[in-house]
């Protein structure tokens, strides 16, 4: 085992991207492929089956973990629910590809794996008790206590993004109204100024006048939505990761602002708000962790 390595997958709507790592998380090989459309169930397993012989040629790999992009049960065997997914509802993916691969699998929320490889590899590494927040399509969360990452009753704590923000607030996939992703994600941003965020963080650092607003009033609200989970976790640090964390800079100040307007500073001393630091690569380092952890209990 010494020399073993294992499989990080993180299946997106859009892409399945996968890594094979090895104990110290160096990444030894990477494949990203395109998720099938529509993104059965079944035809999301055949893509998988597919890359994972791709990325493991030599068969050295001993386990697998995969995020999936919405909660699995808290044994890690079953998707409970995919967003993005076509027909995704309680589906024992964990069971399809240990068949399929016959090694040890593992599945987690892609938010928590996200946070998982930042918490082994990133900006997370350097903290016992941190929040991490994916502002992608969506807004998803990880919370990690005492350097474990809590997934609450059931498997599916954590869902940050979720959140109320505006009682009366645009409806949301999950039912409530106003949460914290209708003002945060991709989504939102797009509905609000029809524009990507990368077009907005371009025009702010061109310092346009309206770019450089609108981040100022989506760091506020982010702020907003951050203080309740202040409040409640008192974490050491809140890691912003997610396609919208490229323009960090640019709303990072208003989101410390509203923090320190609103949160009594007895739940904030130290807190750091910081840039998540792997990138793309951080759900699929995160399902690899997931798997040395699967194998390291089993």
């Amino acid at each position: 085992m010494v020399n073993s390595q294992v499989i990080g997958i993180d299946l997106g709507g859009t892409a399945i991207k996968l890594g094979r790592f090895d104990r110290d998380g160096n990444c030894l090989q990477s494949l990203t492929v395109a998720t099938p459309q529509p993104s059965t169930p079944e035809a999301v397993l055949a893509v998988m089956v597919d890359a994972i012989a791709q990325v493991d040629p030599d068969n050295q790999t001993v386990a697998i973990g995969v995020g999936t992009p919405g909660p699995a049960d808290a044994q890690g065997r079953i998707a409970k629910i995919a967003i993005n997914l076509a027909g995704w509802r309680d589906v024992p993916l964990a069971d399809w590809l240990e068949a399929k691969i016959a090694k040890p699998t593992i599945i987690g929320n892609d938010a928590n794996c996200a946070g998982l490889g930042e918490a082994w590899l990133g900006a997370g590494r350097r903290f016992q008790n941190f929040i991490m927040l994916t502002l992608g399509t969506g807004v998803g969360g990880a919370i990690f206590l005492n350097g474990k990452l809590f997934i609450g009753h059931q498997g599916a704590g954590g869902e940050l993004g979720l959140i109320s923000f505006n009682p009366e607030g645009p409806i949301c996939n999950s039912g409530n109204r106003g949460s914290l992703e209708q003002y945060t994600s991709i989504t939102a941003i797009r509905r609000r100024t029809g524009k990507e965020p990368w077009e907005l963080g371009a025009l702010a650092a061109a310092a346009d006048r309206e770019a450089l607003t609108f981040w100022q009033e989506y760091g506020k609200y982010l702020g907003i939505g951050l203080t309740s989970l202040i409040y409640v976790l008192t974490p050491e640090a809140i890691v912003i990761g997610g396609g919208v964390s490229a323009s960090f800079r640019f709303f990072v100040p208003a989101v410390k602002a509203e923090i320190e307007q609103r949160v009594m500073l007895t739940s904030r001393v130290g807190l750091q708000i910081i840039q998540a630091e792997l990138g793309n690569a951080a759900g699929m380092a995160g399902a690899a962790k997931l798997a040395w952890q699967h194998l390291s209990e089993s």
